[in-house]
């Protein structure tokens, strides 16, 4: 039984074996689709895992995902609480990364297909994709493990002001290199700088609307500038860390744990298997970061050709990266009283308010940047975090737009359209390695992101800042 607490948020009760509420953030539309699928349902399952605190909680975003739905966010106690792969998902440390330019959309007269085209030869994409740096050495692999995209900075890939608006510097603590696999290792040491496939993407937009303009002008968004936007994760490293995490749980102690779904196979964080699969995902973690600074860089180089001038005559700069596949300990208060917690966060991005003192400085008296892409047909948000984020969520909120389709149904449904075609009429240029990938990704496999914003916004815990409207997107 669903029952609505407010505008925009609604509460399943406990029953059976959940410890707290599942708690949904979304519009009565939002809410009706994700009946569609599983989503509700695994969000309730979560509230049967052994030391939750609060509620298991689902953004406007939801849908069906691997054990948790993709847009769930679950805290756990430290002591008598659980870290579960299914929780973060396979690509660890998925995330999000904007960057401003000072150049008007409008002096970008004929060069946009010249400036796509530069980033998808200057980025590599696709399937295994490799080769934007050379293949990592072993002990290159361990420092970019530890220390993320600090060893990008220090490697002439972006600037150290870079690392300031990168949600926790761009470096999990307590990675430990020994703890990824060989088979994880020899996945990413040639993929480092490289975009993937899938829902992965890079994207020149432009600064359609400004929403709030005291928070745009704390992140420098300015109407009818270009931007851009990059959405990756870590790659083949990732997706071999939580495959090896998940094998290693179902055969061991995990699978004595009680669960409604064996998807949900998790370890108690203070067990010695618990805090393997942290050390091991922290240091996948550290690589996606390092692996979107490379690439924030290689677009950086691309636009200066296509362009001309360098870094400060194009005004460009990183205005946020926000992950959104993680597990992470953070200070949160419950019932009156600090503590510390292990938040995971599913297809869910953290929404700190202002005053938070790991807000960057510069945004300090605005609140974080919460990062929130469409579609490639539809347009991308910038909003704000709030102090009901941190009050209600554990300062989390949404992550994107949602799948409405699987891939498969999405490659069905595109019946062979010329969807490169159909988004040129709509003004935006795309360009991808494989067809198939196009009618995975074409818009109607995705909510509206409007939507999903406008939900946050009603529920209080993300405030639209401004819109980003795609002008030409890179696929994989």
């Amino acid at each position: 039984m669903i029952e609505e607490l407010r505008p925009g948020v609604w509460q399943v009760a406990p029953a059976g074996g959940m410890t707290v509420p599942a708690r949904i953030y979304a519009s009565e539309a939002l809410l009706a689709a994700a009946r569609d699928d599983r989503s509700i349902a695994q969000a309730c399952n979560v509230a049967h895992l052994p030391g939750i605190v609060g509620a298991s909680l689902a953004m406007p975003d939801l849908h069906e995902g691997y054990g948790f739905p993709i847009g769930g966010v679950a805290a756990f106690d430290l002591d008598e609480g659980v870290v579960s792969p299914g929780g973060v998902g396979y690509d660890i440390n998925c995330g999000v990364r904007l960057m401003r330019t000072g150049v008007a959309a409008a002096d970008l007269g004929d060069r946009l297909r010249h400036l796509v085209g530069a980033i998808q030869r200057a980025v590599p994409a696709g399937v295994g994709s490799e080769g934007a740096i050379a293949s990592l050495s072993e002990d290159d692999l361990d420092e970019v493990l530890r220390d993320g995209a600090a060893w990008a900075v220090r490697r002439g890939y972006g600037t150290p002001d870079d690392l300031e608006t990168t949600e926790v510097s761009g470096c999990l603590p307590g990675a430990d290199p020994k703890a990824v696999s060989r088979r994880a290792r020899e996945r990413g040491a040639p993929q480092l700088g490289t975009l993937g496939s899938g829902n992965h993407f890079a994207e020149i937009q432009v600064v359609d609307a400004i929403l709030d303009p005291a928070a745009a002008a704390a992140f420098g968004l300015v109407a009818g500038n270009l931007a851009a936007l990059l959405h990756s994760g870590s790659r083949g490293l990732g997706y071999q860390v939580c495959d090896d995490a998940l094998a290693a749980m179902h055969h061991g102690g995990g699978a004595r744990l009680p669960l409604p779904d064996p998807q949900l196979v998790a370890e108690r964080a203070s067990s010695p298997a618990g805090r393997r699969y942290l050390a091991a995902m922290r240091a996948a973690a550290n690589f996606a970061w390092a692996n979107r600074q490379v690439m924030m860089a290689l677009i950086e180089r691309a636009m200066a050709r296509v362009l001309g001038g360098d870094r400060a005559a194009l005004g460009f700069a990183l205005v946020y990266d926000v992950a959104h596949n993680i597990a992470k300990l953070e200070e949160h208060e419950v019932c009156g009283a600090r503590r510390t917690l292990l938040v995971h966060r599913k297809g869910a991005t953290r929404a700190f308010p202002a005053g938070h003192p790991e807000v960057p400085v510069a945004y300090r008296g605005v609140g974080q940047p919460v990062l929130i892409p469409g579609d490639m047909g539809r347009p991308s948000y910038v909003c704000v975090g709030t102090d009901a984020a941190m009050a209600e969520t554990f300062g989390s909120a949404a992550h994107g737009a949602g799948r409405t389709m699987s891939r498969h149904a999405a490659r069905r449904a595109s019946g062979g359209r010329e969807l490169t075609q159909e988004m040129r009429r709509r003004g935006v240029v795309v360009v991808a390695r494989s067809p198939k990938t196009l009618a995975e990704e074409m818009p109607e496999a995705y909510k509206d992101a409007a939507a999903v914003v406008e939900a946050l916004r009603v529920a209080g815990i993300a405030r639209p800042v401004a819109r980003l409207r795609p002008l030409g997107v890179v696929k994989g």
